[in-house]
């Protein structure tokens, strides 16, 4: 390490001083272990960033079509988890799981609040509410606190309220069903940042999630860059599609011509 000394008004010891204390504050920062951008205030690296926004530009659907294509599964919720206004986004999964259990404790949700203050801008928090469709798992105050962090979304395996506040601020939410109930007293944080089942889906932190009209698909964090691949290769095809058969006036022809449907 190269560091110039400059003592032309100082006294030497001062300029020693100096040194040290800045060789100390580069070594500490080297010990630090180093940040995951999707728990905490990192940026983003260049190919999350770009993972992001191709995933927020497909369709869902083709996104379906192409997990069963790579990975051989469907990991599709649910005609039940609908958004509670029309909204498309995608980002890196945040989970967080209550389980059932009647109590007093002021501090049985305190983990799922630390959740949220811990996540980030392009998270997506996945809450699984145990046996939880008629309990609402999120409302207004969760959702101001997602939306200031600028979280992509939220998907609730459980109920929604404040849905009209929700509305106001803009922040999307999916769920099973919009309830007026709370989860106070009835439910104790169980985990966050750990493998969830999700409507049905298998969702672990980090993976990422992707929602538009046509319902809310899991991408395993590993695969995701072949999903998005395939993906949008099949976006390019039904798109063309639809000239093709308005022309052909033919949905058979413009198949045998595309390879799908």
């Amino acid at each position: 390490m190269n560091i110039r000394r400059r003592t032309f008004a100082l006294p030497m010891g001062v300029a020693i001083t100096t040194v040290a204390c800045l060789v100390a504050v580069m070594l500490i920062a080297s010990t630090r272990p180093s940040a995951d951008p999707h728990q905490s205030g990192a940026a983003l690296s260049g190919e999350d960033a770009s993972l992001l926004d191709g995933y927020r530009h497909v369709e869902v659907a083709s996104v379906s079509d192409a997990m069963e294509k790579v990975i051989g599964k469907k990991l599709y919720m649910s005609h039940r988890m609908r958004p509670i206004f029309p909204s498309k986004f995608a980002g890196f999964a945040v989970t967080v799981l209550l389980k059932k259990e009647a109590n007093r404790d002021p501090h049985a949700l305190d983990g799922m609040l630390a959740a949220i203050d811990q996540g980030t801008a392009n998270s997506v928090y996945v809450m699984v509410v145990e046996d939880g469709s008629d309990i609402a798992g999120m409302g207004g105050l969760m959702g101001t606190a997602m939306s200031a962090r600028n979280f992509s979304g939220a998907v609730i395996d459980g109920g929604v309220r404040d849905v009209a506040y929700l509305q106001k601020i803009g922040f999307p939410v999916f769920a099973l069903g919009i309830v007026p109930s709370t989860s106070v007293g009835h439910y104790r944080f169980a985990g966050a940042n750990i493998p969830v089942t999700c409507d049905g889906v298998a969702v672990s932190a980090g993976d990422i999630i992707a929602a538009d009209a046509d319902g809310v698909v899991a991408v395993p964090r590993a695969s995701a860059g072949e999903v998005l691949k395939v993906a949008q290769e099949m976006d390019f095809k039904e798109h063309s599609m639809y000239a093709t058969i308005e022309k052909l006036k033919s949905i058979v022809e413009a198949v045998k011509q595309f390879g799908r449907l």
